[in-house]
């Protein structure tokens, strides 16, 4: 008995050199397309590697270049700091922190710009179509500014803020919703300690004012009053003496920067007058001045003999009697047992189960 292949099985049938065939010729067209499109792929390629590259180090160039100029900033006002005329017009730590400020919103600026140049020029290398993408952007940015409208518009009140130089640390201001001393500058939100310690969070947005305190110079204004009877010449040459003295006395020689001046009289009563003075002070400086000049005054005025007048006060002789009415109470017309309203009032008489 012998065995022999089948001619099926011995030779492949039309089917088998159809796909051999077939698969051939993708193999020969995909390394015909490979090495058509190579070149272009690794030019584009190399394009994006250069562009990612040159942002990148632009990046760190323009944001290096930014902090060194923030630090010599920052060093030019602590040199300045310890010279006298430096501690009068410049304070350290509010250019510290407003240069810190400003070169924090340039750093961002600049890789936001940079990054995002380099993005759109990859998708361009890509062959990508930006409209779509820009379109679509667009929109989301409009929807993000209106839901977020108020973030907004604390950051760009912050940014003008601190470029115009409103104010800073160490300033003295009245920001309509609160008044104290200004503790922290930043870009969405404003520190300032009141008069009782407290700490107010300010958003720069909601500031709609500022009343700065604290720059140019400030008024330190006192009241003298003195008793109807005195010498109003002996006691004015007392008061300009007094002023003449304190301005030459440390440290309110640098705190005064005009003669102290006696206005004239602002008040006049039967038995007192009151005496005005005034003198031009460093910013921030005029409550301190103030209190040494009265401390001074008072002291001179009662080494001469000067006699104070007490303030006047006003008191209340004649007590408005209680008006009588108030203690009777309102007619009623449940007052009068016989009245329709008495007589439904009434309580219902119970029932006689004895019949």
């Amino acid at each position: 008995m012998s065995w022999s292949a089948s001619p099926a099985a011995a030779s492949p049938g039309p089917y088998r050199r159809a796909s051999l065939d077939d698969a051939t010729e993708k193999a020969t067209n995909a390394a015909g397309w490979v090495e058509e499109n190579w070149a272009t792929w690794l030019t584009s390629g190399l394009q994006i590697a250069l562009i990612i590259v040159i942002a990148v180090i632009l990046r760190h160039v323009i944001r290096r270049t930014i902090t060194k100029l923030i630090e010599r900033m920052n060093r030019t006002a602590t040199a300045a700091q310890g010279t006298a005329l430096g501690g009068l017009l410049v304070n350290a730590e509010r250019r510290r922190q407003r240069s810190e400020a400003i070169g924090s919103v340039l750093r961002s600026v600049a890789s936001f710009v940079i990054m995002g140049t380099a993005a759109l020029t990859v998708l361009s290398v890509l062959k990508i179509n930006l409209a779509p993408l820009l379109a679509s952007a667009g929109v989301a940015g409009v929807a993000i500014g209106f839901g977020a409208r108020n973030l907004v518009t604390d950051f760009l009140s912050g940014v003008f803020m601190i470029l115009e130089d409103q104010y800073g640390v160490g300033d003295e201001i009245d920001a309509g919703v609160a008044t104290g001393t200004v503790v922290e500058v930043g870009l969405r939100v404003t520190k300032l300690r009141g008069p009782n310690g407290a700490i107010w969070y300010i958003r720069n947005g909601e500031v709609k004012r500022i009343g700065n305190l604290s720059q140019g110079w400030s008024t330190a204004t006192v009241d003298v009053m003195i008793a109807t009877d005195q010498d109003l010449d002996r006691a004015r040459r007392i008061i300009t003496a007094v002023g003449e003295e304190m301005s030459k006395a440390e440290p309110w020689n640098e705190q005064l920067w005009e003669p102290v001046e006696i206005l004239g009289l602002s008040e006049v009563h039967l038995d007192s007058v009151t005496i005005g003075v005034s003198a031009k002070t460093m910013p921030g400086k005029a409550p301190g001045v103030e209190r040494e000049l009265r401390w001074r005054i008072k002291k001179a005025l009662d080494t001469e003999g000067i006699t104070l007048a007490p303030r006047p006060t006003t008191t209340l002789t004649d007590e408005t009697p209680p008006d009588p009415s108030a203690a009777v109470a309102a007619p009623s017309a449940l007052a009068s047992p016989t009245s329709p309203q008495s007589l439904a009032a009434a309580p219902i008489p119970a029932p006689n189960l004895s019949k």
